[in-house]
């Protein structure tokens, strides 16, 4: 299938939907970290340069909570370690040289991804897809995260509009579409039920990445 102006208008408007779909979830990105602690700069460069939402949430959650930057940034890693697995489709798909792996792998995230894998029909298909939808999940997730922080400054104490809740809504919200089968479902209630027997226990984000190595644990062991 060749890249014609009709698929590529096609295309693009599919990534400008999700975009702005997945995008919105910048909002409470922004406005749990400026609540969190961080300044607007470090909020922002989070989403500049991290640009992965669970991991986001995952680091700004932790620390958040009181734990050590190393927690938070062993728990964001953990969570990233999907993009790595999407790299290699994605170098496959779209066959970037040189200067182009560096960017192609800071937008490889859920979104470009399954873009590209639903017009791999051909390399110029997939390239377009993949570049659509990544470019548009950032500009949109980086506009919102601003806007969220901007928002969390101004209100004041985060606990009046419930801010200091949203990071597990927010997180959740960023599951939810996962639990699409019994065996997730069965890993999440797992992972809810380790984190709340160790919650008492240990210090913030080691919870977290028991219940991580655990849900890598049972999935194995599923295959």
């Amino acid at each position: 299938m060749s890249l014609t102006p009709v698929l590529r208008r096609q295309i693009s408007l599919e990534a400008i939907s999700i975009g702005l779909a997945t995008g919105a979830y910048g909002i409470s990105f922004g406005a749990i970290a400026a609540s969190s602690g961080f300044s607007i700069l470090q909020t922002q460069v989070l989403s500049l340069l991290l640009f992965t939402g669970a991991s986001q949430f995952a680091y700004v959650g932790v620390l958040g909570a009181g734990g050590s930057v190393l927690s938070g940034l062993a728990t964001a890693s953990l969570l990233g370690v999907r993009n790595g697995l999407y790299g290699m489709r994605i170098a496959q798909l779209t066959k970037p040289a040189g200067w182009q792996k560096l960017f192609f792998a800071q937008i490889t995230i859920d979104e470009s991804t399954a873009l590209a894998n639903k017009y791999d029909q051909s390399q110029d298909t997939a390239r377009w897809a993949f570049l659509a939808a990544g470019l548009s999940v950032y500009v949109f997730w980086n506009i919102a995260t601003l806007t969220g922080a901007l928002l969390a400054t101004s209100v004041g104490d985060p606990k009046t509009f419930g801010l200091d809740a949203a990071i597990g809504a927010g997180f959740f919200a960023l599951v939810a579409p996962r639990l699409n089968s019994r065996l997730n479902k069965l890993l999440a209630l797992a992972a809810v039920l380790v984190a709340l027997a160790l919650t008492p226990l240990l210090t913030a984000g080691l919870p977290v990445l028991a219940t991580a190595l655990l849900a890598i644990v049972l999935a194995k062991r599923a295959d």
